[in-house]
């Protein structure tokens, strides 16, 4: 069996890929919208944890509509969820993806899709969705992505990622200018896994 993770290079999609690597067999997939390279970022990063790797492309009226609402609300909570559901539908559309991987964690919330928007997905497409860190606390995830990656953390501005607020970042910059990315973003850390740790168990096995 197949399994498509839904994948930023960063350490909760990569954990969710050697989580299941026992019982599937996994593709890392990045959703882009061709504003910037972000997929050549994860491709490098899928071949440290030697899975395969593609991109699909996402509609640019998705990325506007973000825009849109980011610009609306003054925060982007409701913007990247827009963008994750998405990303997750048009995932869904593939006739060959059957089990599509979400690295969210129990205290995410952003992204997050509510049981409702996940049933409804699973039910037009025929696919089934899995969050294999939804049970694990952020604690927790720390503890075993020290085991099994080696990652850099930093700030959202200066640390690679392929994620969606990325481009989306992007597209305010172009817009509105960097000062407006600092107003609407709050400060965070994010993650991007450099290499896969030798020598360990696969983390599904622990």
């Amino acid at each position: 069996m197949k399994a498509s993770v839904l994948f930023s290079g960063g350490k909760d999609s990569s954990l969710s890929a050697l989580l299941l690597e026992p019982f599937f067999e996994i593709e890392l997939v990045t959703c882009n919208f061709g504003l910037l390279p972000t997929g050549e970022i994860a491709e490098k990063t899928a071949k440290e944890l030697q899975f395969p790797h593609r991109v699909i492309p996402l509609e640019r009226e998705i990325l506007e509509k973000a825009y849109g609402m980011i610009i609306r609300d003054g925060f982007p909570k409701n913007a990247i969820n827009y963008i994750h559901e998405k990303a997750v539908e048009t995932l869904a559309s593939d006739a060959e993806v059957k089990f599509i991987v979400d690295g969210i964690r129990r205290d995410d919330r952003v992204p997050v899709l509510a049981p409702p928007r996940i049933r409804s997905i699973e039910d037009r497409f025929g696919v089934q969705y899995i969050c294999p860190l939804k049970g694990y606390s952020r604690k927790a995830v720390d503890i075993l992505v020290d085991r099994y990656l080696v990652i850099e953390e930093g700030p959202s501005e200066t640390t690679q990622k392929a994620d969606y607020e990325t481009e989306l970042r992007e597209l305010i910059r172009q817009l509105q200018g960097e000062e407006k990315i600092s107003e609407l973003f709050p400060v965070h850390i994010q993650s991007h896994v450099l290499s896969r740790k030798t020598g360990k168990k696969a983390a599904g096995s622990v």
